[in-house]
């Protein structure tokens, strides 16, 4: 019985944390308060305080949920031998999270915190932790090549890594305003640059997929 317990815990703590990215994703932090995801959820406000002391609480769950997903895209492509095949496969990974009209609220959610986090101290850390994990895993793959002579040692490892996830953070800004943006063909763009990290000294690389 308590691991039935535990399941029905886990599925109400889940049908809370939907029900505030949906209140979040149409409406963003600011503008959305405790009542709304009291009523959207369904459940009592008893219950739903009995899981979240209040919205920040609710903010920094959906923060951790997403960051244990993209950890694992990290780990992915830290555990490749090859680090420029483990850079083009994050790459892929996350072009294939754009295509994904599913996590189009989440999305939306994560445009709303960085907003949110240049007035909420607390979002502007889970927005920078956030950050702060892929831009790590991409400088360590880049580090990784230099000391193999794979990449080149003429530029910054943190320099790319902030550049790959600024490529991708104006991505999301663009899919979340709904233009017409061909994901795919941003990301062979995108492998293409990376190709250009390729030391000089070694011979020329078989050309990337053109499908993910």
């Amino acid at each position: 019985m308590p691991k039935i317990s535990q399941l029905r815990r886990d599925a109400r703590r889940q049908q809370i944390l939907d029900a505030a990215l949906a209140c979040f994703s149409e409406q963003g932090f600011h503008q959305t308060g405790m009542a709304e995801i009291v009523r959207r959820c369904g459940l009592s406000h008893g219950a739903v305080y009995g899981y979240f002391p209040g919205k920040d609480d609710i903010i920094e769950a959906l923060a951790d949920d997403r960051h244990q997903r993209e950890a694992l895209l990290n780990a992915v492509a830290l555990q490749t031998g090859d680090p420029i095949d483990g850079l083009h496969r994050l790459v892929r990974a996350y072009g294939t999270w754009l295509n994904d009209p599913q996590g189009a609220p989440g999305r939306r959610v994560g445009v709303h915190g960085w907003a949110e986090a240049l007035r909420n101290d607390r979002v502007r850390g889970l927005v920078v932790a956030g950050i702060d994990v892929p831009r790590a895993t991409i400088a360590e793959l880049i580090e990784r090549g230099q000391r193999s002579g794979q990449i080149s040692r003429r530029v910054s490892a943190d320099a790319v890594a902030r550049t790959l996830i600024a490529l991708f953070q104006g991505f999301v800004l663009q899919v979340c305003w709904g233009e017409s943006i061909d994901i795919d063909a941003c990301v062979i763009a995108v492998d293409q640059m990376l190709e250009g990290l390729v030391s000089a000294d070694l011979p020329a690389r078989s050309p990337r997929p053109e499908t993910a």
